[in-house]
């Protein structure tokens, strides 16, 4: 039986193009990286996030699964990529509206999209001043293929 809240999150489910774009690090001023994510299931009460972004013959490997803890009423997500990084977000997820946020000691991340039923319109932002104040990392926008 599928967990109620995940069930929440079935829209996300399937194959997207993605396009990371409006990055800081990226030079020149203007320079996107395109992709794909792929969404599934795993089991009835986990989703699986698995995106890959191209820069010519280069490509890099991020994954979320994302889970709940129904006694705290709470999203959370743990996220990976290949570069060894291992991180913990909490989530909410409804109104149109989907956020993942850390307060880590290196650190404070969030990503805030809206939320449509072909396309995703995010950005990844960070603060190294504990949340006072934040800057934004890069738009990912998601397609559905």
């Amino acid at each position: 039986m599928r967990n109620t809240e995940l069930e929440k999150l079935a829209g996300l489910v399937g194959e997207w193009t993605t396009t990371l774009s409006d990055a800081w690090f990226l030079e020149p001023a203007g320079t996107e990286r395109s992709g794909t994510a792929t969404i599934e299931w795993l089991g009835e009460s986990l989703l699986v996030v698995r995106t890959v972004l191209h820069d010519g013959a280069a490509r890099s490997e991020t994954g979320l699964v994302i889970g709940r803890s129904d006694p705290n009423d709470a999203y959370a997500v743990l996220y990976q990529d290949d570069r060894g990084v291992c991180r913990q977000f909490a989530m909410t997820f409804g109104g149109g509206r989907w956020t993942m946020t850390r307060a880590d000691p290196d650190f404070h991340q969030r990503f805030v999209a809206d939320v449509e039923e072909n396309r995703i319109l995010g950005r990844w932002e960070a603060s190294d001043d504990e949340g006072a104040t934040w800057r934004k990392d890069f738009d990912l926008t998601f397609e559905r293929a």
